[in-house]
């Protein structure tokens, strides 16, 4: 099956303004592309490239004052088939967990598990260690949180989303992500594309996505409290610990003008119809000091 990607971001800029760019597809996923998903700016700017701590692939350019685009447009091949579901995946102790899983259980600027203790043991602390706890922390969280392009804010932590009860698809993966690392799970936060393929019409605009992975019987799982069901055509781009790891874009300096679109088109399936731009970008990019 093949998936058309890509994004289209229109920036306007007062000055000039250093940004750092997270808009590649995962190394774990490049030999999948038709043709490379090279960085389009305009107008053209000198990009320079390099992998951040979690192995992301990151760009850095100095913007001009005035209007940017930025853009990409590519296929890549896919299985076809749904999320796979590992029921019998078992949680593994601390002591026995790999060095590399341990910063994911650690609190972090939007995964506050903290101040999740007392409430995930409270919830959770009866359910089967495993498979079946994590689940059961996604149909909670899938069932709180009231999704809408609306309640986004940037500034939200996984305790105020579960306060809240309302975010977009990065505040079910924090909430979700803040309860397991409470109970000792890893858990690392993923965006990237995810299409409509097999959902219900009408669908809505193309988007970006987010989604978190769980270390479980010594491998990592995907897990979208967002939807909380198996799909089909998930494109990882970027890993981190939450959102402010893996900002799509993240600026040095004032911006203005029209705000982002984030592009990232409806995934072209093979015999398909023709992919549908978006026009949203749900919280994708974030703002440095001025």
């Amino acid at each position: 099956m093949k998936f058309r990607i890509g994004y289209e971001l229109d920036y306007h800029f007062p000055q000039a303004t250093p940004v750092i760019l997270v808009l590649n597809t995962h190394y774990t996923r490049v030999s999948d592309l038709e043709r490379p998903d090279h960085i389009v700016i305009s107008p053209s700017v000198p990009i320079s490239g390099y992998r951040d701590g979690f192995g992301n692939w990151c760009g850095r350019i100095l913007a001009p004052p005035g209007y940017m685009r930025i853009s990409t447009d590519t296929v890549i091949n896919d299985s076809g088939l749904p999320d796979p579901t590992v029921s019998d995946a078992a949680q593994t102790p601390v002591d026995q967990l790999p060095e590399e899983a341990l910063v994911f259980l650690l609190g972090s600027r939007y995964c506050d598990s903290d101040r999740m203790l007392d409430l995930a043991w409270s919830l959770f602390g009866h359910t089967r260690p495993g498979w079946a706890r994590v689940q059961a922390i996604c149909d909670l969280v899938h069932q709180r949180i009231a999704f809408g392009y609306e309640h986004a804010r940037v500034t939200r932590t996984a305790f105020e989303a579960y306060e809240d009860k309302r975010g977009v698809c990065r505040d079910y993966a924090h909430l979700a992500i803040a309860f397991c690392r409470a109970l000792n799970i890893p858990a690392r936060y993923c965006t990237g594309y995810l299409s409509d393929v097999g959902t219900p019409l009408p669908y809505p605009p193309g988007d970006f996505a987010a989604w978190f992975e769980a270390h479980l019987g010594g491998q990592w799982h995907m897990f979208d409290p967002r939807n909380n069901t198996p799909r089909i055509g998930r494109v990882l781009i970027a890993r981190g610990r939450d959102a402010a790891d893996v900002a799509i874009t993240t600026t040095f300096g004032p911006r203005g003008g029209d705000p982002p679109r984030a592009g990232a088109e409806d995934l072209l399936v093979e015999y398909g119809s023709v992919a549908r731009p978006s026009n949203r970008c749900h919280d994708a990019d974030r703002r440095m000091g001025q």
